[in-house]
């Protein structure tokens, strides 16, 4: 298939939003999938600012830019600082950040990241310390934080539909 949306020209010229239609149109069980992780990280035990900073820690690693406008917009929606959103992808240094915050963009960059030759991604001290801010249900929801934003990421990458600050937005042909 050739992409027609080379440049900005022919950007403007053509009327697509994505890549690919709406990958819900073909697998309706998509919708269940994506509802049903929805809710497996909307359990409250990490606060949802957490997880979408999270997300947005992911999209920034994986150079996204409709997911890192979606969950820019959850955050503000939310409430967050532009400080605290842009911080995001210098979190080590700024001055922004819980611990627990810290620790969770710290798991999801090794989940993302290559691991240094003959280390594991996620060594036992970083699971470690991700456990002394997150009880067992709050690291679990956290993982499965993690594995959502890598299921959308595949979707995104392939995809690529229209940034939107909302979900409500129309983002796919």
């Amino acid at each position: 298939m050739t992409n027609t949306n080379t440049d900005a020209a022919d950007t403007a010229d053509t009327a697509t939003l994505s890549r690919m239609a709406d990958p819900g149109r073909f697998v309706p069980e998509l919708r269940d999938v994506s509802a049903a992780l929805f809710r497996a990280t909307g359990n409250r035990s990490v606060p949802r600012t957490t997880i979408s900073l999270v997300h947005l820690r992911a999209a920034q690693i994986v150079h996204n830019t409709y997911l890192t406008i979606l969950n820019t917009g959850f955050l503000r929606k939310a409430g967050e600082t532009e400080e605290r959103i842009t911080a995001v992808s210098s979190w080590q240094d700024a001055p922004y950040f819980t611990p627990a915050e810290r620790a969770a963009l710290a798991l999801v960059e090794a989940v993302l990241q290559p691991a240094p030759q003959g280390k594991e991604r996620v060594s036992d001290e970083l699971y470690a310390q991700a456990a002394e801010h997150f009880d067992e249900k709050a690291l679990a929801t956290l993982t499965i934080a993690i594995g959502q934003i890598n299921f959308f990421i595949a979707l995104a990458l392939i995809g690529k539909p229209a940034p939107v600050a909302s979900l409500a937005d129309r983002q796919w042909d």
